[in-house]
């Protein structure tokens, strides 16, 4: 009996010291935040000295890359809340022209060439129309002979869109005061941790850097196919179809294969009782 004490008592032992090596250390929890998005600070942004250029050697415009409007496309010309295709005139808020021009667009490639003064708050129905009916929509460059094949979305198609389980989410939101590159996991920072990740420069959108800050964000999120602009619908819709140029390393080579355009929800009269 006392030896059959002694080896359980060892077998015992043997087992504790054997739990004892198997059992690993659980990993830090910051072990398990995602790394930190490059930085898109410029070379010079910080110092004291650095040359501050003036507005005469500032270059954001850069080149106007994009893809060749489709040919046999519909063009559709911007005129504020009134548009025009061919030589047929539309309102879009009315309900009646709203219908006629969903006639007219239905199944077909659309181009839409905006003018200098028609605002996003003013397309909501037009965009609308041409999400439900239109075959295919492009929005073409204000400044250079391309243009780009946009996914319209509205308000609520764009927080679903979010609520998507997939990586990355890239969106531009773009505002006065300049470009803010935002992420699933934060937003791509810039000179100013405070600021837009590309802030104006000379009182123009930069889009040069927008182009390289959109590089940096597709290297990290290499898998990520789609991108979304949301502009400020306050702005000029040619403000935000420049900014799609950001979108292009190259004519006919975009960073995603798919580019959103957020529009705005048009207006719903409350249904009288």
């Amino acid at each position: 009996m006392p030896g059959a004490t002694r080896g359980l008592a060892v077998a015992l032992l043997v087992a504790q010291g054997t739990g004892c090596r198997e059992e690993k250390q659980a990993e830090p929890l910051k072990s398990l935040r995602p790394a930190p998005l490059p930085s898109l600070s410029a070379p010079g942004d910080a110092g004291a000295e650095r040359h501050v250029p003036s507005s005469a050697e500032v270059e954001v415009a850069g080149p106007a890359y994009g893809e060749p409007p489709p040919a046999g496309a519909l063009r559709l010309a911007l005129a504020g809340e009134r548009v025009r295709v061919g030589e047929e005139p539309f309102t879009p808020a009315r309900p009646d022209d709203a219908a006629r021009l969903a006639r007219r667009v239905k199944g077909h490639t659309v181009l839409v060439v905006p003018d200098a003064d028609t605002f996003l708050v003013q397309t909501s129905e037009l965009f609308t129309v041409l999400r439900d009916a239109a075959e295919s929509v492009w929005l073409a460059h204000p400044d250079g002979p391309v243009a780009y094949p946009v996914v319209l979305r509205d308000e609520a198609d764009f927080r679903a869109w979010l609520e998507e389980v997939a990586p990355g989410k890239l969106r531009i939101i773009m505002r006065a005061d300049g470009f803010e590159l935002t992420t699933s996991v934060g937003k791509l920072p810039g000179p100013d941790a405070n600021g837009p990740s590309v802030p104006v420069r000379a009182g123009r959108q930069d889009i040069v850097t927008l182009r390289r800050g959109l590089g940096l964000l597709k290297g990290r999120f290499k898998t990520s196919e789609d991108l979304c602009l949301v502009p400020s619908f306050g702005m000029e819709v040619a403000q935000a179809a420049r900014a799609l140029g950001g979108t292009f390393t190259a004519p006919g080579e975009p960073l995603f294969d798919t580019l959103c355009f957020v529009f705005p929800t048009p207006h719903r009269a409350p249904e009288g009782g």
